[in-house]
């Protein structure tokens, strides 16, 4: 049974099939073995034969085999395209032109019916036409009353029709045969010319208006032809029998004597008897058929299955998405009861858990949060924005109504650029607008491994941290600033590596903790500093809400985000609303305002009834590091895989170079819906932020390339999972093979709407069916108007609609033909521009080696270990210095420690200003100072009653003040923290400490201590039962 809690109590989930497939194993969409040949790489270069190589080089510019291949598979992908578009213009146009032509499909409502038992009507056909006789004259020379309907062709001369005059139907006896003959069973043509007939006898014809036929009015003598009945027995009785050798007297004789009602396959046979077909309708045509022919029926079941299909599917979008705008989602934002909030979830058996961090003055101010406030990490990118725009995100972010002592505010630089208009560096604008502490200013830069290729694997970041103050909040900052190697200082954007490299630094920090596995000199330095800052270790983070530096969240959308996380533990990821800040600046502006709103509060509303929205937009989104899973956890966005597919630096094929180059957002969100296909992807419309969109036309065409690039190919990744809610129609797989078809067919879908409008204002409405198209069309683009009315309220909108509608050709036809055109360009263009910048060339590319020797990858404890023991140095250094009462610190070279990062106040100072701070609690570490006796105290010499005195203290472990005591929100523990503190005062030693990792581990040599009762005393340590658990990750990663 889940543990109360664990599923949300809003949106439950259930097991929607049960097939021993459904749960596969998920299968990395970037694979590392390449395979040559594939069955796309031989379509794309079977379609693209006629260019060859040489051709491509010389005339396109396209020397290298991987852009070439990239060039073929473009003109591949857009070839299916095509056929896609081709697909959906047959069926919806050439379809009924096939097998129901426009001359055959009419209906009862415009045709005059064949009546037998009716002869009072005045009205008769004459070459399949309707004509009224009420006034006519021609009784004297008829012998009888026509009934309703009658053909009297049989009773005119008719002239040899234009049809029947060509050279090919020369061999066929019925195409020219005389049948005014007396043996023609009417005494030969008694009326005369049919085309005098008019004058000649008074009659009125009705125009418009022919000749319908049942299928029970067909009599012997006649058939139906492709929907025209055809009045054959005047030739039959002239002619006595059929013609041998003529293939089209044949037909007829099959037709007429074979009992078939419907003869049109027996005017197949050759393309001359086909032809033929033609010459009969205009000589003996009688009328039409008054009822559907087969080809006509399946073409009109088509369109309304498809109509049943589109007009359910657009109901049901719209009606799920009010239906979770109005009950679902109000549900998921309120405050959570007590049941829901668990306490903080961190890694019990790492080897600094339960260590009560020392920090001095640093987090005090802070205060304490309330227990339902998870501790979050704001995560804010930044390229070339300017002051304005990184300022007005930090001041919306820090001014949220979110205690400071559980909000991080984590600022990332990419690169050292200054942006076009800008007067300083991006990194420049970053560091001035925070407070920075004493103790960390002018960081040394630290190693880490970017996702690049070549040489640009290995970057360098200095991290700055601080307070960043905006009225009555003082919110903890740090601020990374990637810097490059000293190799690159002088290229154009030194430390430049994409934002997908932006957010790795933090989600491989986080994964390293969470499994405490080996980190580098980057991660183990935000470590230090975020203990520093936060008084808690990392590992208690639980999400990291992600903002682009553009961007500016309303001041309660952090606390409602959370609030969600709180009320569902399956879900994984968030998003809010998204609203335009700059909507009237210019056209292309205004015509972006109805398009960002109808993309959430109907697409995303939609999707997040299955708990799968398939794009968290990279401005305003909020993940789960991890996940409680009853009394244990599980990683997230902290899972090894997802952090290794995500980081893929070598992208070679042109699928891939779209997935990571240019939608790294919606390619995240497909990464977590692959891996956790069970879990939920929201949107919260409660939760809202401004940003800022292009208002240029040339920075729209840009941004959107990359968008609908992206979406494609994301989406064709996001079809293939089988383990998504839902089955069948009503399932988020189905959805997503919809969205596909749509996004791929949109330039002709603009160009059919066009032709629905004008169809629909040439129809002549004289029955319910000819409705259904205008149905359809005003049902699609003004039912949106609707859900204005009912989300919002706000009439304004329905002028951004308005402006919307007028724009859908370049939304539907110039946006996507050009980015499908496009396919290979992998550059960002003109979305954000540098100051002095060329060609935007991406960030795929990357030149020399990379040696992995050169970014050092240490354990926590081994980095924590190397500086404890550089401290002990320095201080036996002061100790044997001349003058101990003014001493300078002593300068050691350090650099192969990699990580003992080095700041303008020595780590040695910083600790004699902080005689209390250390990470590990150890007394093998003693304080670098004792103000007990004014006098320095050092590991070494009369110190044995120092280390009596500590003993206790290095095994000792202290829990966190925000988990244990009773001043918390709700006032209680968990069972796992009562037992742990029950276990500690009975003199029990805390599950996964550090020390019996370091035994485990093999580090207990005895060159580690610096005297031979440490050593003892370490040797007795080992004597002890081992832990339950050993240090590391979570037990399970699903």
């Amino acid at each position: 049974m889940p543990v109360r809690g664990e599923r949300g109590a809003t949106l439950r989930r259930g097991r929607t099939m049960v097939r021993n497939d459904r749960m596969q194993a998920v299968t990395p969409m970037i694979k590392k073995e390449k395979r040559e040949l594939t069955a796309w790489v031989i379509y794309s270069k079977i379609i693209t034969f006629w260019a060859p190589g040489i051709l491509l080089a010389k005339l396109g510019g396209l020397n290298e085999p991987g852009m070439q291949q990239a060039w073929r598979e473009k003109i591949a992908l857009v070839s299916l395209i095509v056929l896609v578009c081709g697909a959906v213009v047959y069926l919806t146009i050439f379809l009924t032109m096939t097998f129901c032509p426009q001359s055959v499909a009419k209906s009862q409502s415009n045709i005059f019916e064949v009546d037998d038992s009716n002869t009072v009507s005045g009205v008769v056909g004459i070459k399949g036409q309707a004509y009224n006789t009420t006034s006519a004259n021609w009784f004297a020379r008829l012998s009888f009353s026509p009934s309703a309907g009658q053909d009297m062709t049989p009773y005119f001369t008719v002239d040899i029709p234009t049809a029947c005059k060509s050279t090919k139907l020369k061999d066929f006896r019925a195409v020219q045969f005389d049948v005014c003959t007396a043996d023609n069973g009417n005494g030969g043509c008694l009326l005369g010319n049919a085309d005098d007939a008019e004058k000649s006898y008074n009659l009125k014809p009705i125009d418009g208006t022919p000749i319908g036929y049942d299928w029970s009015d067909v009599k012997p003598g006649y058939f139906v032809v492709n929907g025209h009945v055809l009045n054959m027995t005047p030739y039959l009785l002239a002619v006595g029998r059929k013609s041998s050798g003529d293939l089209l007297d044949q037909a007829i004789f099959a037709a007429a004597n074979g009992g078939l009602v419907d003869a049109s396959i027996l005017f197949q046979r050759t393309s001359n008897v086909k032809a033929a077909t033609d010459c009969l309708v205009a000589r003996f045509g009688a009328g039409l058929l008054a009822k559907d022919t087969p080809g006509c029926f399946a073409v009109n079941l088509f369109n309304y299955i498809a109509l049943v299909i589109i007009g359910g599917i657009v109901l049901t979008r719209f009606f799920m998405a009010v239906v979770f705008q109005y009950f679902l989602s109000w549900q998921l934002v309120r405050r959570p009861p007590r049941s829901k909030v668990r306490p903080l979830s961190y890694n019990a058996a790492a080897p600094w858990a339960g260590k009560k961090p020392q920090t001095g003055a640093a987090a005090a101010s802070l205060g304490k949060g309330d227990d339902d406030e998870l501790y979050t990490i704001m995560l804010v990118t930044c390229y070339s924005e300017g002051e304005d725009s990184i300022r007005g995100t930090c001041d919306s972010l820090c001014n949220t109504d979110f205690s400071d002592s559980h909000k991080l505010l984590f600022i990332v630089a990419d690169g050292i650029i200054k942006g076009s208009g800008n007067d300083r560096s991006t990194p420049d604008i970053c560091i001035d607008l925070i407070e920075q502490e004493d103790s960390f200013r002018d960081p040394e830069p630290c190693s880490y491994l970017a996702v690049a290729a070549g040489s640009k694997q290995h970057n360098m970041a200095k991290v700055y941290c601080g307070h960043y103050r905006v009225g009555n909040h003082r919110t903890p900052c740090m601020i990374v600033v990637k810097c490059g190697t000293p190799a690159e200082q002088d290229a154009p954007k030194p430390g430049n590596r994409g934002k997908r490299d932006s957010q790795m630094i933090l989600m491989n920090f986080f994964s390293n903790v969470v499994h405490n596995e080996r980190m580098v000199p980057l991660e183990y330095d935000l470590f230090r500093k975020v203990h520093f800052l936060m008084n808690v270790t990392p590992d208690l983070f639980e999400i990291v809400l992600m903002v682009d530096a553009d961007t500016k969240v309303y001041p309660d959308s952090l606390r409602l985000l959370v609030n969600c996380m709180n009320n569902d533990q399956l879900i994984m990821g968030l998003c809010g609303e998204t609203k335009i800040a700059n909507k009237r600046d210019s056209w292309v502006t205004a015509i972006q305002v109805f398009e960002y709103y109808i993309s959430h509060h109907l697409s995303k509303a939609f999707e997040s009834v299955f708990g799968g929205v398939t794009c968290l937009p990279g401005c305003f989104c909020m993940y789960r590091i991890k996940a409680r899973k009853g009394d244990d956890w599980v990683p997230i966005l902290a899972k090894p895989a997802i952090c290794q597919e995500y980081s893929q630096n070598v992208v070679e094929t042109l699928h891939e170079k779209n997935l990571l180059l240019l939608g790294e957002d919606r390619f995240l969100t497909t990464l977590m819906l692959r891996n956790f296909p069970t879990r939920k992807m929201m949107f919260m419309p409660q939760a809202i932020c401004k940003t800022v969109v292009p208002d240029e036309f040339k920075v729209l065409l840009s941004q959107r390339r990359r968008w609908i690039n992206s979406t494609v190919h994301n989406l064709l990744e996001l079809v293939l999972v089988r383990n998504l809610c839902g089955t069948f129609c009503l399932s988020m797989q189905f959805s997503i093979f919809l969205d596909l078809i749509g996004t791929v067919a949109l330039p002709v879908a603009i160009v059919l709407t066009y032709i629905l409008i004008v169809r629909a204002c040439m129809t002549n409405y004289n029955s319910v069916s000819a409705y259904l198209p205008l149905a359809m069309l005003i049902l699609v683009l003004f039912l949106p108007a609707v859900l204005i009315f009912i989300t919002t309220r706000k009439w304004v909108y329905v002028a951004w609609m308005l402006v919307y509608l007028l724009a859908l050709p370049i939304w539907n036809l110039v946006l996507p033909t050009y980015a499908y055109w496009h396919f290979d360009d992998f550059s960002w263009g003109e979305t954000r521009k540098v100051q002095g910048e060329g060609k935007d060339t991406g960030h795929g590319a990357g030149g020399g080696t990379f040696d992995i020797k050169s970014v050092p990858q240490k354990r926590w404890e081994d980095y924590e270990r190397k500086r404890r023991r550089s401290i002990k140095r320095k201080e036996r250094e002061r100790m044997h210095a001349d003058d101990s009462s003014s001493y300078q610190a002593a300068m050691v070279d350090d650099s192969a420690s990699a990580g003992l990062l080095k700041n303008s106040v020595e780590d040695s100072m910083y600790y004699e200003s902080h005689p209390g701070y250390s990470f590990m609690g150890d007394s093998t570490v003693p304080s670098v100072s004792d103000t007990s006796n004014g006098t320095l105290n050092g590991a070494y010499g009369q110190q044995g009653k120092y280390y009596q005195q500590q003993q206790q203290q290095q095994y000792e472990m202290q829990s966190y003040p925000t988990i244990q005591g009773t001043d918390s929100y709700y006032g209680e523990f968990s069972q796992q923290q009562q037992q742990q503190m029950q276990h500690q005062q009975q003199g029990g030693m805390p599950y996964g400490s550090y020390d019996e990792y370091s035994h485990s581990a093999g580090y207990g040599d005895q060159s580690m201590y610096d005297d031979q009762q440490a050593y003892q005393q370490q040797q007795q340590q080992q004597q002890q039962p081992p832990s339950r658990q050993r240090p590391g990750g979570p037990r399970d990663y699903h």
